[in-house]
């Protein structure tokens, strides 16, 4: 319950400074993780980009402030952040459909998107098999690119990836250099909020690394290991049911350490896959 509470006080805290420029690590700190689980939990547990509900927000109280006719729309897009009147123009339209300047038009319907409240909803219809495994660091070998601070924008980022080292090579290169205990393709969210957030497609090694690949250590932690097995999204899915029907309630939040997928079987249509989620005890 704690864990529901301080993410209630991050949002709490985004509504606060939802005029401002809003500082993501300190919201991530406010509910006691990195801004990169932090959004992901929000994206999971909203069904929206944590960057797409502030925009509602700030769109649907903007909305309310040019009906009251006590503001003009430049000074209404300034105090939400919007320099340019076309930017403002344009994210008010995606939201509600219509121009700033045309909602007084009779039979105009706007959006209304009230802030977010989470709560615990206990659901069990479908068992998760889960295993909690003490690790030391280990060292990877593989290709990596940085990641965007906004979620959503790496959804093109890491599948161009996987295509790329699936059809130039790479994959079974990092293949023959596999030699730890931790067997299978990894891809590797390295996202805290000390250094660039880079994913890596690697393998555990202890060889050297040779000049066309780069070396990541990831941090002795703890780790819920999921297993599961289908399509490419199946891994997704898991993702989405550990942060809403797992995390909740049992006993442990992030910790500070990537978030790893294992794929044992890499096909994308018969996969078979780990997904281990770093965590630390209440």
């Amino acid at each position: 319950m704690d864990w529901i509470c301080r993410l209630n006080s991050a949002i709490n805290y985004i509504e606060e400074q939802i005029e401002n420029e809003i500082d993501m690590e300190k919201v991530a700190s406010i509910a006691g993780c990195s801004s990169y689980h932090f959004q992901r939990m929000f994206a999971y547990m909203a069904e929206v980009p944590l960057s797409e509900y502030i925009r509602r927000r700030r769109m649907s109280l903007a909305a309310t402030e040019l009906l009251s006719g006590e503001n003009k729309v430049i000074d209404v897009a300034l105090k939400y952040g919007y320099e340019s009147p076309t930017a403002f123009n344009r994210a008010f339209k995606n939201v509600h459909g219509v121009a700033p300047s045309k909602i007084s038009e009779e039979g105009v319907v706007l959006k209304a998107y009230p802030p977010i409240h989470f709560h615990i909803t206990i659901k069990g219809e479908r068992e998760m098999d889960y295993r909690i495994v003490k690790k030391e660091a280990f060292k990877i070998i593989g290709v990596s690119m940085p990641l965007e601070k906004e979620l959503e924008k790496n959804f093109e980022i890491v599948p161009k990836m996987w295509e790329k080292a699936s059809t130039d090579g790479t994959i079974p290169t990092l293949t023959t250099m596999m030699n730890s205990e931790v067997k299978g393709v990894l891809g590797v969210s390295a996202c805290n909020d000390l250094e660039e957030w880079r994913y890596y497609i690697a393998v555990a090694s202890t060889l050297d690394t040779p000049e066309q690949f780069e070396e990541y250590e990831i941090p002795a932690a703890t780790w819920a290991i999921f297993t599961g097995e289908g399509t490419g999204t199946s891994v997704q899915e898991l993702e989405v049911r550990i942060v809403k029907e797992w995390l909740p309630t049992s006993g442990y939040e992030y910790g500070n350490a990537p978030d790893i997928e294992v794929y044992l079987n890499p096909d994308p249509e018969n996969a078979v896959f780990e997904v281990w989620i770093p965590v630390v005890k209440k």
